[in-house]
This record gives C-alpha cells, structure tokens and sequence, in this order.
C-alpha cells in the first residue's frame, strides 16, 4: 500500500466549519456554540474514514509576525476580527486532534501554508503521495512536485475534489503550476490584502503570462504594453513585486518531516470521551467511538424529515434529537432508571386502572403519554397509555390489538379523560391529543406541553425529552433503541416488545415529563415569556389538533389530469431547449447544462464556477440570463414543470389517508425560531403561488362534499402594517388609517409626487423596498432585485428613509435594545434571544443585527395569526358550528365550510382576525375574504 500523507490546514478548514453553521449554530447546554469544533471533527473524522492516510498532521498559524508582515505592514490587515466564538474553539479542536493521536505543528514566524509545503515537499521527496487538505487557491503552487496534491473536502452538500498540476493550470488558465504566484503577485488577494496591481484582475493577469511567462518579465516589457494597462503596469511594478514575495508560499521552514511522528496510531478514547462529553456531542462521538462512548445512550432518530425535506415535530423527534439534524446536540446525565428511586406500576387489569382512577381523578395535574405503532399520529394504533401525578411514581396501561379491546379500555378512562379541571402536561401533546382523537376520546381540560414551554423559554434551543431531562434533571431516559433494537428507526415494532419493558420505557416517559413541567415553569416566570405561552402556544395545541385531524379533500382526478398535461409540456421544453442548443445532453445533470450554456454557447464569458469546479446553474443564475436566450427561458420552464409534478402533483395523491380520503398535513410549532407555524406531508408553505402553473395546485385543494364551500381567508399586508405599529412612522401609520395602498403611498412620498401619478414600475419598486428595507436589504440588493443601478437604488433608499425617518429610528432602536439587553421581542412578549448582536465579527454581528430588525415584525404576525386561530375556533364552537377550519398558510386561514353557515361564518372569521392581536397607534388591521369550489378559487 503507497503512503500518503495529509496535511491539514487548520484555520482554513476551522473557518469553514464556523460559518457552514452561521445559521443554525450549535449551542451547548452551557451556552457554548459548537459549530467549529463540531465541524471540524466531522470533516477530519470522514477524512480518515475515506481517504485511509498512513500519516496525518494539523498545522496551525501562531500569533508572532511573519516576514509577509515586517515586510508589509498591511498584509491581512483588512480582514475582520474572527468570531470570538470561533477563536474559543481552538483549544477544543487541538485536544480533539491530540485525542487523535495526530500532531498539531506551528512554528513561529511561520503561517500554516509554509510549515505544509515545506513538510509536503520533504514527504514527496521520500516517497510519499501528500495531500494538502485546504480551500486555499494559494496552495497550487506547491504542486511543482508530481507527488504533491490539493484535497479539498466535501463542503455545504459538495463533493471532495483533488486537484493535480493539470487541474489547477486550467483553473487558473495558466501554463505552469509556478505561475500561481505571478498570477497572484499581478492580480493581488483581497483575502490577504495582497495589492497587486491596481486595476488587474485574474483574465488580465493571465494573458500577460500567456505573454510574457512571468511577472518579472511582464514588468521588464511594461514599456511595450500598449495603453491603460501598460500604464498601470509601469505604475504598480513596486507592489506587484512585494506581492509576489507575500503569495509565495516558504519550503524550507526549519521543520522537519519524521514518519514516525506522523503515522496514524490508536486512538486515546479517553481523551476523545471526556472532550466529546463536554462539547456534547451526542451521536457524533458514539460515530467515532461506537461503544466505546457510552456516556450518552440517546436515541438517534433525530428530526424527522417529511417527503420535501423539512423539519417534522413526530413524537420520536420531540423524545430525541439527532446529531445530524437541524435540532441537533446532546447532554451528558449522571442519573437514569438503575440508579434513581422510582415507582412504575403496569395496570393490566380493570380492577387495577379502577384503583388508579380513584385517586387520579382528585388531581389536579397529570402527566400523559401515549406509546404507539407508528409516528404518524393519524395512522398509528394505541399500544399503551402512561400517567403520572407524583415525582418518581408512574402508572402504565397496556391497550390490547384489538380495536374494541383499546375502545373498553378508553371507556373505562373516559371520567379520567374528559374531566374539565385537571390539566394534562406532555411533551409535544398534540400527538397524543391526536391519537385519542381517532378513537373518538379527547383530554377536555387544561393542557401543558413542555415543549411548547421550552421553545418559548429559548426558542433557538433543542427540546427532545431525552436531553431536556439531561439539561435540566440530569436524567437520561431509557431509550427506544433498547426496546426494539438498534435498527428500528420507528415504533413500528413496539408490539413485539415484552409490556413489562414497555412499562418501564412509557411510565418513565410520564414521570420526566412531570418532572421537567416542574423544572421548566419557573423558566416562563423567569424569562418573562408567560404571556405568550398561555395565550399563544398552549391554547392553539387544540387548535391544531382538531385541524389535523380534519384534513382536506385533494381532487385526485384533477391532479392525474395536471400531471399529464405538466408532462406534455415539460417535454415541449426540453425539445426545444435540445434545439436551441444543436446537441442532446442530460437536462437534469448541471455539470451536462454548464457545458452546454457557458461552453458551447457561450452566454456568459464570467459565467461562475461552483466549489466542485463545475458551473453554477441554479435559478438565480439563470433568471439573470432569461433575457439574452430563449433556451434560458425553456430551461426554467423544464425545471419548474417537472418541480411541480414530482414534488406536489404526483406526490399528493400518495399522502391520503386511506380511512379518511383526505390529506392530513402535520403542524410544527417549535420550529420556526419567528413562530410561525410550518408544515409538514404535505409542506402547503411551500406550494408556488407566484407561478400560473404553480398556483394551478391549489386547484386540487376541495371541500369534503357538495355541501361545504371553501373560504380562505387572509390577512392584508399585516408585516407592513406590523412595522408601521411598533415602529410608530407617521407617514407609514397614516397611509394605513386612510386605507391607502401602502406600496402606492410609499411610492409617492420616495419619488415626491402624488398618490395618482404614481407609475406602476414605481409602485414595484416601492414595494420591493418596503419588504426589503425590513430584511436588511441594501443598495447592492434592491439594485440586483430590481435590475437597476446601485445608484438609483441607493436614491430609493435615501428617499425612503428620509420619508419614513420612524422606520430607520426603529431599526436602529432595535439594534440597540438588543445590544443593552440581547434580546427583541413580539408584542406578545415572544423573545429571540440574539447572542451575537455584539460580536467583534461584523458578518456574525450583522446577521445578528438583521434579526433584531425583522423578527419582532415576523413574530408579532405570527403571533396575531396564531391568535386569530385560537379566537376563530372557540367561536365556531361555541356557535356549534359542522364547519371546520382546516389549513393554515403564512398569513392565511382556509375553512371547510357549511353552505348554511356561510353568511354566520365569514363575519365571525374577519371578525376575530382584525381583534386578535390590536396593533399599537391605531394602526388598522385589515383581512380580505373569498369563497370557492377550490382553494385557487377561494383565494
């Protein structure tokens, strides 16, 4: 077997860990954010699984000066203060990397780049394949030596890529691996704060090589190069010669490559363990460790995912959250069911449920869970029921397979069940809610769902039970995989399971449960967030319940039809896109579709690159080309007809439930860190409705019978009407009293003409600022959304905050408060707790400071369209109303509703929407009404 050595360049690589998470960054029960660590340790892990080095080593910077720095001061200055979080990783990664077994080497005076190429160097020359692992363009120079190569890692769903001298020659469109650093010392590294040559950029620089062969040649011939480039030559030979010396990568570092050093050896699991164990870093290190890591045995099932890849809050999601998944982390615990006290009793006879009833029935709370087939609650069969009313002592129900045997069982509950003053606590209720449901029983008193508690206490967090109950009882539950064997990836087999082991599994489910209401309730006090947990998330849980259980009647015939018709017409694009370009290829492979546009014909001479160096061919690229060839156009067409009919036309017949003949989408609440509502199997959040075909689907979206009509009902512009509430704009707040059109009114006051003179490119260009403005998009992105220039679209802005000065006073209000207090909340009192908002790193701080702005705006209308739910159904059902509501969509309610209730329905619904939530300075709130045969008619 040849040896290969692979060389790490750790700040590059950590960096890149950092900010694959910016979005979702890992935080640890102790406010740690993880991303780097964790990322690192991924990519290193993978590449020794993968790519079997023989010998590995991790170079790291030092903090001393460089030569690069004495002999040019401003070398890296412009780069931004790195994230202080991202800094606090290092010493975690280096112990990671010792646990290893893998040396770390720095030397000082020297950069990471250095120490690499010159133990590259020396490693290839003893008869080593070495492999530089680094995004760095920089590093091809090394590759001189045949021997020498760049690995690049797997990044943000991107293939790993190994470039040879070839491969980077064409990169760079260069004839030699050595005229990487004349192509840098000419064009410069803004990266690095490298100059160059003012005015030179990567194309320039390398036709003067193909020229000249050299940058020290191009400036011994400036005299010869005609024109403005020959004058900026001459004029920047002195920096392009420092630049030069600045990318040039050292090889004789006084570091020495000894294979002994750097071979792989046996890992030290105890010192992997006790970092894995602090960083918490739960399936990851049982991945590395296997059972090694026995510190966490928590499940793996993770968030589930439904068929368009979105977060699904299941009941296994909501017990235990996979390292993998968005929801991801882990919590070590000291205590589990061997060690701790504890009372679990199995009533497996009437005469013992009797017994229990007696005393449950005089409590006033109860913990309930349901122990099931299946995760889809719409779907599974009953397996058990626990209860708990006391810390430590839990009671556990058996339900028999037999439909009828569970139905005597519930019947014998039902005094239980439907006592109007006990309220029932739970982790992610509206499973169980709804599993009752199907067997026409229901909790009818008060409900606390301890998720629902924990995702207003810290809305960002993770909230599986498994490591709450590490988080705050320092607990660790038995775990599923225990009862069904590792690779039972659902409950599916729960009935298989012996009820005494069961027992202990769901009576302990019901105890932590209680427990955790007990631990986590302080925290609502604490945190202030009372408000809208009580009258927001808790109460909306029945809401929900009832919607899903509901469902929507989807017209398969119609479907069946459409996707016929999509695929006539998907298959006219692709002919004529094969005709437009002369050559047959596969349409649906990128690598195949950037050949095509940017090689053969040539529709964009800077067409980008992605990181596997193939072109980029999503829909932003090619919406800006859609103007300059009508196979552009044919493409997006293609594209967006095949999208429809695998992702909604095809895919919805396949969702309906076979007892109902209805689509039951799930709704996730502890989600969305803004609070609004998501979907899942189907997604309707997603469904096009900016496309004609897009909003064909909802066509296929039908009342239950001949009888019921549908209503949709939607709120007007409520984020508009949001921001110019809190924010208090007298301009905005006006135009909204005396119901003008906003984007109208916006217009007018930034171009300073009158409401009728107002052109209709005005009134979009308007409306893409009041939208955007709230976002925290600036000149370079209206200009880009609009197609017009940064300096007009600098003009639209300064006029727009200059109009609406209250907006850019409550953006920067914003910002401020939650500098003081780290924190921006809803009218409601709904928090996003904003770590970063004084971050040193002006993208982490920026990203931070975004938020600030936008998510009181998005959660108080997620709040006031929660709220409107909530006041809706009570309504309906205190009218004793046969009509339903039964989809929920951004800022819209779609309603199932009666034919003779109609004329009681639809005021009863504008009615409770504009009350919900009243906004402050009088700002009206505003919600428009329709009726149809379908959901397209009706909206």
């Amino acid at each position: 077997m040849s040896k290969k050595l692979f060389l790490l360049d750790a700040m590059a690589l950590i960096y890149r860990a950092y900010y694959a998470l910016i979005r979702s960054p890992r935080i640890t029960s102790k406010g740690i954010n993880t991303n780097a660590q964790f990322g690192f340790t991924n990519t290193l892990f993978d590449l020794i699984n993968k790519e079997k080095p023989t010998h590995l080593a991790v170079c790291f910077d030092t903090h001393a000066p460089t030569e690069r720095h004495i002999d040019f001061t401003d070398y890296k200055a412009n780069r931004q203060e790195a994230p202080e979080d991202l800094l606090a990783s290092i010493p975690d990664i280096q112990r990671i990397i010792r646990g290893f077994n893998i040396p770390c080497v720095e030397l000082d005076g020297y950069e990471a780049d250095d120490v690499i190429g010159t133990l590259a160097w020396q490693a290839a020359d003893a008869g080593y394949e070495v492999y530089m692992v680094t995004p760095d363009k920089d590093y091809g120079q090394l590759l001189i030596h045949p021997s020498v190569f760049i690995y690049k890692p797997p990044y943000m769903g991107s293939k790993e890529e190994v470039l040879d001298a070839k491969k980077v020659c064409e990169k760079w469109d260069i004839a030699r691996v050595e005229q990487v650093v004349d192509i840098l010392g000419l064009m410069g590294d803004a990266v690095d704060n490298i100059p160059g040559i003012p005015g030179v950029g990567e194309k320039t620089a390398a036709k003067l090589l193909k020229e000249y062969d050299t940058l020290e040649n191009v400036l011994a011939n400036a005299d010869s190069i005609k024109g403005a480039l020959g004058e900026k030559v001459r004029n920047g030979k002195d920096s392009a010669i420092i630049s030069k010396k600045l990318a040039t990568i050292i090889t004789n570092v006084p570091v020495q490559f000894h294979e002994e050093d750097y071979q792989l050896k046996a890992w030290n699991n105890e010192a992997l363990i006790e970092v894995f164990t602090e960083l918490e870093f739960k399936t990851l290190g049982k991945r590395i460790l296997g059972d090694a890591f026995n510190v966490f045995q928590t499940a793996a099932a993770g968030v589930q995912t439904d068929l368009f890849g979105n977060a699904v809050e299941t009941k296994t999601a909501a017990k235990a959250d996979g390292e993998e998944g968005l929801l991801a982390t882990g919590f070590s615990a000291d205590k589990n069911i061997n060690n701790t006290p504890h009372e679990y009793h199995l009533l497996d006879t009437p005469e013992k449920v009797q017994a229990f009833l007696n005393d449950a029935v005089q409590q006033s709370e109860i913990c309930f869970d349901t122990e099931t087939t299946g995760l889809d609650a719409n779907e599974a069969d009953l397996v058990g029921m626990s209860f708990s009313f006391t810390p430590g002592v839990a009671f556990y129900i058996p339900c028999p397979p037999e439909r009828d045997k569970t139905l005597a069982v519930l019947e014998q509950l039902r005094p239980l069940l439907e006592k109007p003053d006990i309220t029932w606590i739970g982790q992610n209720l509206k499973y169980d809610m709804l599993v009752l449901k199907w067997y026409a029983f229901e909790l009818k008193g008060n409900i606390y769902d301890t998720m629902l508690a924990h995702y207003v206490v810290e809305p960002e967090g993770r909230r599986s039970m498994d490591l709450l109950s590490a988080q705050y009882l320092g607990y660790e539950p038995v775990h599923i995989e225990e009862l069904i064997g590792k690779k039972g990836k659902t409950q599916g087999n729960m009935r298989d399971v012996a009820v005494d082991k069961i027992k202990d599994y769901a009576a302990e489910d019901a105890d932590i449960t209680l427990q955790l209401k007990h631990a986590l309730h302080p925290q609502l006090k604490e945190k202030e967030v009372e408000k809208v947990f009580y009258e927001v998330e808790n109460p909306l849980v029945k809401v929900l319940t009832a919607m899903e259980f509901e469902g929507v009647k989807v017209d398969v015939g119609f479907l069946r039809e459409y996707s016929k018709q999509l695929e006539i017409e998907a298959k006219q694009f692709e002919e004529n896109v094969y005709q437009e370009a002369g050559v047959r290829f596969n349409l649906s492979s990128p690598r195949q579709l950037g050949e095509v546009l940017f090689d053969k014909l040539k529709l964009d001479p800077k067409a980008k690159k992605t990181k596997t160096g193939q072109y980029a061919t999503g829909e932003d690229v090619l919406l800006k080309l859609a103007g300059n060839s009508s196979i552009v156009s044919d493409i997006l067409g293609y594209r967006e007809l095949t999208k429809l009919r695998s992702t909604y036309v095809d895919a919805l017949p396949e969702m309906i439930n076979s007892k109902t003949g209805r689509v039951h989408t799930s709704y996730a609440q502890a989600v969305a860190v803004t609070g609004r509502l998501s979907s899942n199997n189907p997604n309707l959040q997603n469904i096009p409705i900016r496309t004609e075909r897009g909003k064909e689907i909802r066509k296929a979206f039908v009342p239950r019978d001949a009888e019921h009509t549908l209503i949709s009902a939607d709120y007007s512009q409520i984020e508009l009407r949001v921001i110019a509430a809190i924010s208090g704009d007298e301009n905005m707040c006006e135009a909204f009293k005396q119901g003008k059109d906003i984007h109208t009114a916006t217009a007018a006051k930034v171009y300073g003409i009158a409401d009728e003179e107002v052109t209709k490119e005005q009134r979009y260009k308007a409306k893409s600022v009041n939208f955007g403005i709230i976002y925290g998009q600036g000149a370079f992105g209206l200009a880009d959304n609009l197609g017009i220039s940064r300096a007009e679209a600098k003009e639209i802005i300064d006029n727009y905050k200059k109009e609406f000065s209250g907006i850019t006073r409550y953006m920067d209000g914003m910002i401020n408060f939650a500098k003081e207090h780290g924190y921006v909340q809803t009218l409601m009192g709904r928090k996003r707790w904003l770590r970063d908002i004084n971050s040193s790193n002006f993208t982490v701080r920026g990203f931070a400071e975004r938020n600030a702005i936008n998510s009181p705006i998005q959660g108080t209308a997620a709040d006031m369209v929660k709220m409107a739910m909530i006041r809706i159904q009570a309504a309906m059902e205190k009218e004793k109303l046969r009509s339903r509501m039964i989809l929920q969509v951004h800022d819209e309610l779609v309603f199932d509703a009666h034919n003779d209730e109609l004329e009681i329905l639809k005021p009863l619904i504008l009615e409770n929407m504009k009350a919900a939530l009243p906004l402050p300075n009088e700002v009206p709130v505003e919600a428009e009404l329709g009726t149809g045969i379908n959901w397209l008619e009706a909206h």
